[in-house]
């Protein structure tokens, strides 16, 4: 996988924050699944407030976020096919900044499972039609009887 896509704008940040949500001790992570875009790579926002510390340490969790998330992606963990058409929010907490780094990286892939399985069988369809050029959705070749 490629570079990761990010959310940008605050809307985006807000409408993942009214999908499901799971609870970490490092961090929580919002879950949304995208139903103008089923087959879209994943996109992911980091969100350090600022009761978390001042802007060094608010930028030093936001690192060991990100570089947890390459991590996991590196290793094929994380890959579009599982996690198409959803975004993801992780809103980290204090304890991020001292918590053992393959500690966070095995939560951020617990937190990572995908709630919404249904994308993952449209999208396998519609990339097998993509991959068959002149076969349309729905056709289905019936044997000849000859």
């Amino acid at each position: 996988m490629g570079v990761l896509q990010r959310l940008t704008k605050r809307s985006q940040f807000l409408l993942a924050a009214r999908g499901r949500k799971w609870n970490s001790p490092y961090f929580l992570l919002q879950v949304r699944a995208r139903p103008d875009a089923p087959c879209a790579p994943p996109r992911f926002g980091f969100t350090v407030t600022k009761k978390v510390g001042n802007a060094v340490v608010r930028n030093r969790i936001r690192r060991r976020l990100k570089e947890a998330l390459r991590r996991l992606a590196a290793d094929g963990t994380i890959d579009n096919a599982r996690l198409a058409g959803t975004d993801y929010v992780l809103i980290a907490r204090v304890s991020a900044l001292q918590a053992p780094f393959e500690l966070l990286v095995a939560d951020l892939a617990r937190g990572l499972r995908n709630p919404y399985k249904r994308n993952r069988k449209r999208c396998a369809a519609e990339q097998e039609t993509r991959s068959e050029p002149g076969k349309e959705a729905g056709d289905a070749t019936e044997p000849s009887d000859e």
